[in-house]
């Protein structure tokens, strides 16, 4: 079956990027990274099956047992123009352009100095060796870097100006996970795209790590009042879970402390690294969503995080640099 899914998959990769990749790329004068552009189709198909499940499969979920009405439509399509260049492989081409020459100079010099990338096979010979032991290593070993880069981002000034972006959604959707700043974004797919190169991901692995995590994570923001039982919920993050990290008050600051950075549920996919650091909360209530200031005058002072994507992502510059 596992076969058969991949050949599907490899087979209409070919025919994606023969019919329209290949012939776009030549159109738009780029013919001389047309190599490059195979594997790029790769994260082009993965990301339309994404969008795929998310409008079969997630956005029901939401109509049959939503946690809020939807109120306000405008402030959700924003998310959506997010969703759809990070998933239709729009980021990953920024990601080529940017920083893909510079963590090449970094393999060539990892060489040259004598590194041999990590490999998990090395760690447990003859289990690892096998594709889905191996797979679920790095899936928890990224969740585990996860959790500390999202942590982090909680707790010193001049990241939180950039992530409050993905807090300040009051109107919270399975559209919802990929609401960042750019500079956020970027930063973060550095991290990981030296984490991948240290530990010697093979690139088709890699997709596919980036792809589940989505996946869940836009499940994790959906507005749909689910959650997994006393057990599943401290295996897999829920929606549950999850929404109280977006939870005004709760999930960004620190217990009894009005405006100072923290907060819990930090986990991406699974709950276990909140619960050994002393971060997780579980609740049975599904809270509203935002962040403090975003409250009027007394709860807050009305700041505004924009709404539009352009105006979004130039209020986060100005809160980097104190000017918003």
């Amino acid at each position: 079956m596992l076969d058969w899914i991949a050949d599907t998959f490899t087979q209409t990769q070919d025919l994606l990027f023969q019919y329209v990749v290949m012939p776009v790329t030549y159109a738009v004068g780029l013919g001389g990274y047309v190599e490059d552009a195979y594997p790029g189709t790769e994260w082009l198909l993965m990301g339309l099956v994404q969008i795929a499940v998310l409008l079969l499969v997630f956005r029901p979920l939401e109509r049959w047992r939503p946690v809020e009405p939807m109120h306000d439509r405008k402030a959700v399509r924003a998310d959506i123009i997010y969703t759809l260049f990070h998933r239709l492989g729009f980021f990953p081409l920024l990601m080529f352009f940017t920083l893909q020459p510079l963590i090449d100079r970094l393999d060539g010099k990892l060489r040259f100095w004598g590194w041999a990338h990590l490999n998990v096979e090395d760690w447990w010979p003859g289990v690892t060796s096998i594709a889905i032991v191996s797979f679920c290593i790095y899936l928890l070993l990224f969740d585990l870097l996860d959790y500390w880069y999202h942590r982090l981002s909680h707790k010193f000034d001049w990241w939180w100006s950039l992530h409050a972006l993905h807090h300040s959604q009051r109107q919270m959707t399975l559209w919802s996970d990929n609401r960042n700043h750019i500079i956020d974004d970027v930063l973060r797919g550095a991290v990981f795209a030296v984490a991948a190169l240290v530990i010697g991901v093979e690139p088709s692995q890699y997709v596919l790590l980036v792809a589940i995590s989505q996946l869940l994570q836009s499940l994790q923001h959906a507005n749909v009042r689910l959650h997994f039982g006393w057990l599943g919920e401290r295996l897999l993050i829920s929606p549950r879970f999850h929404r109280l990290h977006h939870a005004i008050g709760i999930g960004h600051e620190v217990q009894g402390k009005p405006g100072v950075l923290g907060g819990c549920n930090f986990g991406v996919l699974f709950p276990w690294w909140d619960m050994l650091f002393g971060t997780a909360v579980f609740s049975p209530e599904f809270h509203a969503t935002g962040i403090r200031d975003q409250l009027p005058a007394p709860q807050g002072r009305s700041r505004d995080y924009g709404r539009g994507v352009l105006r979004q992502q130039w209020l986060g510059l100005k809160r980097l640099f104190r000017r918003a």
